[in-house]
């Protein structure tokens, strides 16, 4: 039997699937997401997607409709320029922080997420290698040692860990998280602020490559 520990709400699991479903392109932008059919092919009743639903309005990945359905969010090239210009700052400076606090333990879980990311990639398995990818961002953030720069990084996670997810070229993007990781466990906060003003522009770069390829919504006053 599950102890406390590990139970988790049913309205969480379903969010989490939902999530993963949503950043993963499993659930294409501009998808139904209708209560009873989510539940239906959950095996859950209505209340605990109507809960997840609710969350992932709040986190930004579902625009809400009438009554009991939404939709996933068709990002426009507004909403990728807004992201781009908060990533850009806040990841700035995370990467710059983590350089100057770094810790044995943060270096060790930085490595292992680099570590999964290339054998994801080797693989093939891309949906795993872009997750891997965001863990390694995330682990960064940690490092930096920042009470407030983690409460932002929450509050935008899902969002950025879509974006973040925006990308193909799996060999430079794990090209350049070596060398980030080199720079961080060097402590060479100049590399490090250079390496990753390189990584936000291919990053950045690669984003819109992928995005004229799929097709994104134009704002709604273009």
């Amino acid at each position: 039997m599950a102890t406390a520990e590990e139970f988790t709400p049913e309205s969480e699991r379903v969010m989490n699937t939902l999530r993963d479903e949503i950043i993963e392109g499993t659930r294409a932008p501009g998808s139904k997401l209708v209560e009873r059919e989510i539940a239906a092919e959950l095996g859950v009743s209505r209340l605990p997607v109507r809960d997840a639903l609710r969350s992932l309005v709040s986190e930004g990945l579902v625009t809400p409709r009438p009554r009991t359905w939404a939709v996933v969010r068709e990002f426009t090239h507004s909403d990728i320029s807004d992201l781009n210009e908060v990533r850009s700052a806040l990841e700035t400076l995370a990467f710059r922080l983590a350089a100057q606090r770094r810790t044995r333990a943060g270096l060790e879980k930085l490595r292992a997420d680099l570590d999964a990311e290339r054998v994801a990639a080797a693989k093939g398995d891309g949906a795993t290698a872009r997750r891997k990818a965001a863990d390694f961002h995330e682990t960064v953030t940690e490092m930096a040692d920042n009470a407030l720069l983690n409460e932002l990084d929450g509050i935008l996670q899902s969002r950025m860990r879509w974006l973040l997810g925006q990308h193909d070229d799996f060999d430079v993007f794990l090209q350049e998280h070596e060398d980030l990781y080199q720079a961080i466990e060097a402590r060479d906060v100049e590399r490090v602020e250079r390496l990753a003003a390189q990584h936000l522009a291919t990053s950045t770069a690669n984003i819109a490559q992928r995005q004229r390829m799929t097709g994104v919504v134009e704002p709604a006053d273009a």
